[in-house]
């Protein structure tokens, strides 16, 4: 066990192996994340800045030039955190955030159910560290982690579900609307109940289970739930989660309300980015509305279409004339909800944020929003790849050992790594090179012979030496196959490593879910992925348990 102190608290650290590779080493990070993080000067133009901690200074003098309504923030705050467990940290962050010398670090996501894939913590906890080694390289100003709600949305088939061990676990209910206003039902407690039976088994199973069980009470709104899970897991390193579905936090923005819904801005400026990242040879995220604002009960969530002189509720029997939508916006801001395209501009409206933590897919839609920014006078932030993590057991780093991987090629294929392992460990000669090369000699031969006749012949001989080259790969390939079945005890084991490292074919983090990570390990599990988290330093972390 190690030990190391964070805000003067002691923790014990599992102890861990640990190698950093490029993202470009893993091959699962798209073109544009790989350009970003090497600085290509081709994606300047849709950033303020590249993420470094130099950047610092100019992202604090831009976010001063802006006020923000911080008594407002900090009151809405304090009501959310009332009756909730608040750690010392929290309360000095809480009284930080009234200062004109404190910014933000944010991260975003929504209130998946027991908070969906790992990199939900991963974030969280890149967040964490960032605003650290910010307080560490400019002690004048203080930097506050920001977990930002996204409970408006209503994908319930996106958030609806979790993964444990490769298994999906799903949340079968029949409301509707925003996830984080839904409540927590029978349907949801059987959930723990399965959640519990899996986990179980493990040292502290049973005790997260409880945990679970007291913050989805039933009746509670998904999104206090997630509040009251969030704060359990990160009170302790300061984290402050903001709910934005709340009318006072959305009164600051009704004016960027009113415009959208009378000159729908936003989609052209959307679309104006996307032509340009098109044409530098980049896929767009994602596409406006006419009006990137829904209309938010607690029935649902819907779009509103303008026609004419009426703006209709889409799906409901509800329309408004321009005055009373207008009038609707300033008594009853709440009811309306920024989409994907305006959702991080007000976000950073209402916070005095630096830099916003996403995934590749967050970097990669915030990059077309910039001109919005700009237009509506709010400071963009410096956008940081969140950190992506590889975990490996005791178990699974003793099978790696034996099969002779090293942890790069874990990524690759599970046909490339069975191919390399039988390439490693086959004592035969499974090489068709040289019946290649001696192939190519003859049929040079043939060719020289032939055309000294009739050159017209040369591309008749062309053809059977194509067929005779597929005909040897494809012999390679059985005696590779063949050799394979000699070796299946080991091939099944690669499959088995492979499956349980990288589930479903895909990222462990972006599949598997934390409750059986914390069963086993508690806190200190939390403690050793903070340990080990990096911030600006952007690269991939592969942990084995030693």
């Amino acid at each position: 066990m190690l030990l190391y102190f964070h805000f003067g608290l002691q923790y014990k650290c599992m102890d861990c192996k640990t190698l950093n590779l490029s993202y470009a080493e893993t091959g699962a990070f798209s073109r544009l994340v790989q350009e970003y993080l090497s600085k290509d000067e081709k994606l300047k133009p849709f950033y303020n800045a590249f993420p470094e901690a130099a950047a610092v200074p100019k992202l604090i003098e831009r976010r001063e030039a802006v006020t923000i309504n911080r008594e407002l923030l900090v009151q809405v705050l304090q009501k959310q955190y009332a009756g909730v467990p608040v750690s010392d940290q929290v309360k000095a962050n809480l009284e930080l955030l009234k200062k004109q010398t404190t910014f933000t670090t944010i991260t975003a996501h929504q209130p998946n159910v027991f908070t969906g894939p790992l990199y939900f913590i991963y974030k969280i906890l890149h967040a964490i560290r960032l605003a650290g080694q910010n307080k560490q390289q400019y002690p004048g100003y203080d930097f506050v982690p920001v977990y930002y709600m996204g409970s408006e949305d209503a994908d319930l088939e996106e958030l609806g579900h979790l993964f444990m061990s490769g298994q999906k676990l799903e949340w079968q209910t029949d409301q509707t609307g925003a996830v984080g206003r839904m409540k927590v039902d029978a349907a949801l407690l059987e959930l723990i109940g399965r959640i519990e039976a899996q986990a179980g088994v493990l040292p502290l199973g049973n005790e997260i289970a409880g945990h679970l069980r007291s913050f989805y009470e039933k009746g509670r709104s998904i999104q206090e739930a997630t509040f009251h899970l969030v704060n359990f897991l990160f009170a302790e390193y300061g984290l402050i989660v903001v709910i934005p579905d709340n009318a006072k936090l959305k009164s600051v923005a009704i004016d960027l309300f009113k415009d959208e819904l009378l000159n729908s801005r936003s989609s052209a400026m959307v679309e104006e980015t996307a032509n340009q990242l098109t044409a530098a040879g980049y896929k767009v995220q994602a596409h406006g509305r006419e009006i990137n604002l829904f209309y938010l009960t607690d029935e649902g969530r819907y779009r509103i279409e303008r026609m004419g002189d009426l703006w209709k509720v889409v799906g409901t029997s509800w329309s408004f004339t321009k005055a009373a939508i207008l009038k609707e916006t300033e008594e009853h801001p709440e009811r309306f909800s920024p989409n994907v395209i305006l959702r991080p501009v007000f976000q950073e409206m209402i916070l005095p944020n630096l830099m916003f933590v996403g995934g590749g897919g967050e970097l990669a839609y915030w990059i077309q929003l910039k001109k919005i920014f700009d237009h509506y006078g709010v400071p963009y932030p410096l956008l940081v790849l969140r950190n992506s993590f590889l975990l490996i057991n005791r178990q699974q780093a003793a099978m790696v050992q034996k099969l002779g991987f090293r942890p790069v090629q874990l990524f690759q294929s599970l046909h490339d790594l069975k191919n390399d392992w039988v390439h490693a460990h086959s004592d035969k000669n499974l090489e068709v090179k040289e019946a290649f090369n001696g192939m190519q000699e003859i049929y040079n031969g043939l060719k020289e012979q032939a055309g000294a006749v009739d050159t017209t012949l040369i591309g008749h001989i062309a053809a059977l030496e194509k067929t005779a080259g597929k005909r040897i790969s494809d012999l390679g390939k059985k005696m590779l196959r063949a050799e394979k079945r000699n070796n299946s005890d080991a091939m099944n084991q690669v499959t088995k490593l492979k499956e349980q490292l990288f589930p479903l074919n895909n990222l462990q983090e972006r599949i598997e879910n934390f409750i059986p990570f914390y069963a086993r390990y508690g806190s200190e599990w939390i403690a050793m992925l903070y340990e080990h988290s990096l911030g600006w330093e952007q690269e991939f972390v592969v942990l084995e348990e030693q």
